[in-house]
């Protein structure tokens, strides 16, 4: 038996289109069509390279609503194996750390598994702390900010680590969770008959009551999660204001509007 991979994935609105509903402090997901969050697509392009290369499985998961089901057909078309999806109204306004225990305890139930490999963060929510968590739940080595795999090989991950200020070469024994960044690779896009296959198969569906013997029902979903969003705000945009300097003094009123701007 190979090697087993396995990458969550999100369904967000697309972000350009979407309206945000600031009385209420959320997302309007109503506003816009759905899709496969954009760096969860390369985590999934890095997990099917690396099965392409050594002949791994991949499975993806998502936790969601019953219309996250496109975004796992969509991944089915792009190369991955298995497709799980977590839904169920107990699920639902999770935080960050519910999400992560969610998966964690559908993780288990897909042990074993050598490699997850998450996207950095989501467009949604930008926070960058589900592949962490995910990773503490399961007791795992992770590392984020992954923009190179350089070596899967049995029992061990080699990867480069963009922190910012410099970059590091990493190694983590697997079982291992990494997070990636969009200069990991970029994403194929699938083909006709990829849709067609993807199409056609079997997206497996798990409730609350599927993970009931692996999952504390009090840590999940909306009672499960500490935190909540507040309030939402937006800066205001501002137009471009001119100005015009002529005279004599014109050069130093120029020099004393820039002070303290550059």
């Amino acid at each position: 038996m190979g090697l087993h991979i396995v990458v969550p994935i999100k369904y967000v609105p697309d972000i350009e289109k979407v309206k945000f509903d600031v009385e209420k402090g959320r997302i309007d997901r109503s506003s816009a069509p759905g899709e496969i969050n954009p760096l969860d697509l390369h985590a999934l392009e890095a997990a099917v390279q690396i099965k392409e290369e050594l002949g791994r499985t991949v499975t993806v998961v998502s936790m969601g609503p019953p219309q996250a089901e496109v975004a796992l057909r969509d991944a089915l078309s792009r190369g991955a194996d298995r497709a799980i999806l977590l839904t169920d109204e107990r699920f639902a306004g999770a935080d960050t750390l519910a999400t992560s225990y969610t998966l964690a305890c559908a993780l288990k139930k897909l042990r074993p598994f050598d490699l997850v490999i998450c996207g950095e963060k989501t467009v949604d929510g930008d926070t960058g702390q589900v592949g962490p968590e995910l990773a503490e739940h399961l007791g795992l080595p992770h590392m984020s900010y992954v923009s190179e795999i350089r070596k899967v090989s049995e029992g061990e991950v080699l990867v480069v680590v963009d922190m910012g200020y410099s970059y590091y070469l990493v190694e983590l024994k697997m079982p291992a969770l990494i997070t990636v960044t969009k200069d990991v690779n970029k994403p194929r896009l699938p083909t006709l008959r990829d849709k067609l296959r993807a199409r056609r198969a079997k997206i497996e569906v798990w409730d609350a009551d599927t993970l009931s013997d692996v999952a504390d029902m009090s840590r999940v979903g909306y009672v499960g999660s500490p935190t909540a969003v507040h309030k939402i705000t937006f800066p205001k945009e501002r137009g471009r204001k001119a100005k015009i300097f002529s005279g004599s003094d014109a050069i130093k009123r120029l020099l004393d509007s820039l002070e303290g701007v550059i």
